[in-house]
């Protein structure tokens, strides 16, 4: 399987036409009808469902449509790189989940594409799960990490700001009056937490021997749609200070837990690759910043 067969696929995929995609890769339609019938019988799967004048992918040709887009772009952007050389370029790509942290990640961005405005960021959410997999994988020279995780695999630079939990919830819930949260308030109160603190078992710890008595109805990967479901008064969130809206308009207050829980925000990247020219600056930058 080669890059330019792949090339290839991907244009027949969004153009659902063999015609239309031969005309923009350059190539006769019987021409690329050929190559994409060798790629199904290289890889012993069927990619498309053929109709008169139309195609469409089968569940193994959407599968490798996401593979292909990824691995084209790694290729695009590990050439592009190699030949900026002569220059202070490339593209810095950064994944992170939500966390006030990541400011000290974007002014240390602001600055390098300040000076140097041939450098291009991508920048990619998720959490750290997603993130690790995008590290491994290539995708992501740097990932952000939040809260304690096993990392003896990764390089890693420990960000100066924290984060704290608490809980957000609609601000005339009789709870808001309450300067910070306890165990106990939150017993028979439906709440919402991410997936990986309850993996975790963060709030086992914090609650002690009252978690049995804590009602989770459910997770979120990243808070923003989970706050407009504490926005209709379904449940209150455990999330991190200082990424939800709580201004007085917002119709939501964010209270700290007590005994306060804390996570610590981690840059990581891979031991077992050098990082490119653009991606050393970013850290040297980062580091002179923090120190």
């Amino acid at each position: 399987m080669d890059i330019r067969v792949l090339h290839y696929f991907v244009a027949v995929a969004q153009e659902q036409n063999f015609s239309r995609a031969a005309q923009i890769v350059h190539v006769s339609q019987p021409a690329l009808s050929r190559q994409i019938a060798d790629l199904e019988t290289e890889l012993g799967v069927h990619l498309f469902n053929r109709r008169h004048r139309q195609v469409s992918l089968t569940q193994e040709g959407h599968y490798l449509l996401e593979r292909a887009q990824e691995i084209i772009g790694l290729v695009d952007k590990t050439t592009y790189n190699l030949q900026k050389q002569a220059v202070v370029s490339g593209t810095l790509d950064i994944g992170a989940g939500e966390s006030i942290a990541i400011k000290t990640v974007m002014q240390t961005i602001q600055q390098i594409i300040h000076q140097y405005p041939e450098i291009h960021v991508n920048l990619h959410s998720g959490d750290a799960d997603t993130i690790q997999n995008k590290l491994d994988s290539g995708i992501l020279e740097f990932g952000v990490i939040m809260g304690r995780r096993q990392l003896d695999n990764y390089n890693t630079l420990r960000l100066p700001v924290d984060n704290r939990w608490g809980v957000i919830m609609r601000a005339d819930e009789q709870l808001a009056l309450k300067e910070t949260i306890q165990p106990s308030d939150l017993i028979g109160r439906p709440l919402l937490s991410s997936k990986q603190a309850i993996q975790r078992g963060i709030f086992q710890e914090w609650a002690a021997g009252l978690f049995d008595q804590l009602n989770f109805i459910g997770t979120y990967n990243l808070i923003f749609n989970a706050s407009l479901l504490v926005k209709t008064g379904a449940c209150i969130a455990l999330t991190y200070e200082n990424i939800v809206n709580v201004s007085p308009d917002s119709g939501l207050v964010f209270r700290p837990l007590t005994p306060q829980l804390i996570d610590p925000n981690i840059l990581i990247w891979s031991k077992n690759r050098q990082l490119p020219n653009v991606s050393q600056l970013f850290l040297t930058t980062l580091q002179q910043a923090i120190k």
